[in-house]
């Protein structure tokens, strides 16, 4: 290759000392690196590449880079163009990736919620490192490494977007899957001239058999979305562990009356929870039902569960849904696993800094293709902790989930609308007192409809 002149070389030098950390991120990404490291001097070092690559045409790829990234500033200042100047020319001619391109843009729309979410939903394909990521850049990076997604392979992302409810973002995933599927069929002509072909190797059309995902799906149109069997009785195990005192009787009289075997234990330490919850995942009696509930009512941080204890360790929240998953208790393979999380925060503390590890392990798949979090509702609440110290206090999210549950066992209701009528009821409740609000986290990989009636 030519070496780069030294007017690129200019231009590279002002781009990349004119971007932040974050811009030289997402820099990277569009140049299909999938380098982690975005130190100027590495990123200067890439742009110097990709302008060699581009031999034809290496203003224009430098110029389309800084219309990506924003930076309208930098292209009139090193470019001397303007915005819709590069905008005309890019509707007849662009170098970057479309794939790379939509995913850079998709990634400015998501928020710390969505991201969060779409972990949970890949937690069996992602590495401990990349479940603390900040960046959706870096989840996307690691399953290109994995072979799960590519420019022409993208139902994982479709799908974890219309899973968390981002319909939006889902839609123009799909609008790029079908004009990548189109691009790819031959013209009338050509089929015509040729004998046909019989095209299995699309990676798409594979890549639900060589990696089961975490999330669920979808039926095709028309076709009636399968329930899960759920109505013995008794239905399953529940298990509940009440740290504070409350509300533990109310949750373990609305299960036995949708038909559970119900274990309450109550004032349990963060390390006699792990311990219990440990017990009961490795006893397979517990198992033989339809399906698992879990209820946890404790003081906690953001992310950890402090039982009784005042101090020390705390119980990681997901180490609880790991406990249960596919690998952890073969026999919850394919059931529905509930859990309900009702948190007292805590302030955030160095002390509550460690945590209790688990003997749970996140294989990819167990007996006929089922990922192992799938079937999996959780539905967390948090509020603060100061609302323990009223004398008749009762969790409002609690109350709202058992009422919901006993009208669903009533009528045929969907767990999802269930949780409808507990979100309204936390709505009003916190437009009547703004001084005790209550914030609620629900997702799931549920595949089949799940009725309690």
């Amino acid at each position: 290759m030519a070496p780069v002149d030294q007017r690129h070389l200019q231009e590279i030098n002002l781009i990349v000392e004119s971007l932040g950390s974050c811009e030289c991120k997402k820099l990277v990404y569009l140049c299909e690196s999938f380098d982690s490291d975005s130190s100027a001097e590495s990123v200067k070092d890439l742009l110097k590449s990709k302008v060699q690559e581009h031999g034809n045409a290496p203003q224009l790829f430098l110029t389309e880079l800084t219309w990506r990234l924003g930076r309208f500033d930098i292209m009139k200042r090193v470019f001397k163009v303007s915005r819709n100047e590069v905008e005309q020319t890019l509707r007849c001619s662009q170098v970057l990736s479309r794939f790379r391109v939509l995913m850079t843009d998709l990634s400015e729309d998501l928020n710390k919620e969505d991201l969060e979410q779409i972990k949970f939903l890949l937690s069996n394909q992602l590495s401990r490192e990349k479940m603390n990521t900040k960046s959706f850049l870096d989840v996307l990076i690691e399953l290109e490494r994995l072979d799960l997604v590519s420019p022409e392979r993208v139902d994982i992302v479709e799908e974890c977007f219309r899973d968390i409810g981002r319909v939006d973002l889902s839609k123009k995933v799909t609008a790029y899957k079908m004009s990548v599927e189109t691009s790819e069929q031959p013209s009338s002509r050509e089929q015509n001239r040729r004998a046909p072909v019989i095209r299995q190797g699309q990676p798409h059309h594979i890549a639900r058999m060589s990696a089961p995902l975490p999330v669920s799906r979808l039926p095709s149109i028309g076709s009636p979305i399968e329930r899960y069997r759920f109505n013995t009785n008794p239905r399953g195990l529940c298990v509940i562990i009440d740290c504070v005192g409350k509300d533990g009787v109310l949750l373990e009289q609305t299960f036995k009356a949708l038909h559970f075997n119900v274990v309450l234990h109550r004032w349990l330490s963060a390390d006699e929870t792990l311990s219990a919850l440990r017990s009961i995942s490795l006893q397979r009696e517990n198992h033989a039902g339809l399906g698992f509930v879990c209820c946890v009512i404790s003081r906690g941080t953001v992310n950890q569960l402090l039982g009784t204890d005042a101090h020390g360790d705390g119980l990681p929240m997901n180490s609880i849904r790991r406990l249960f998953t596919a690998d952890a208790c073969p026999m919850l393979a394919g059931k529905p696993k509930l859990f309900f999380i009702q948190r007292y925060s805590i302030p955030e503390l160095a002390q509550w800094a460690g945590h209790l590890e688990t003997d749970g392990c996140d294989g990819l798949a167990v007996g006929n293709g089922i990922p192992t979090d799938a079937d999996v509702f959780w539905s967390h609440c948090w509020t603060d902790e100061h609302q323990l110290v009223q004398e008749q206090h009762h969790s409002v999210y609690l109350k709202a989930l058992t009422d919901a549950l006993h009208k669903a066992q009533r009528r045929k209701t969907h767990l999802l609308d269930v949780h409808t009528e507990v979100n309204g009821a936390i709505f009003e409740h916190n437009k009547r007192n703004p001084g005790a609000d209550y914030h609620m986290d629900v997702k799931h990989t549920l595949r089949k409809n799940l009725y309690l009636h």
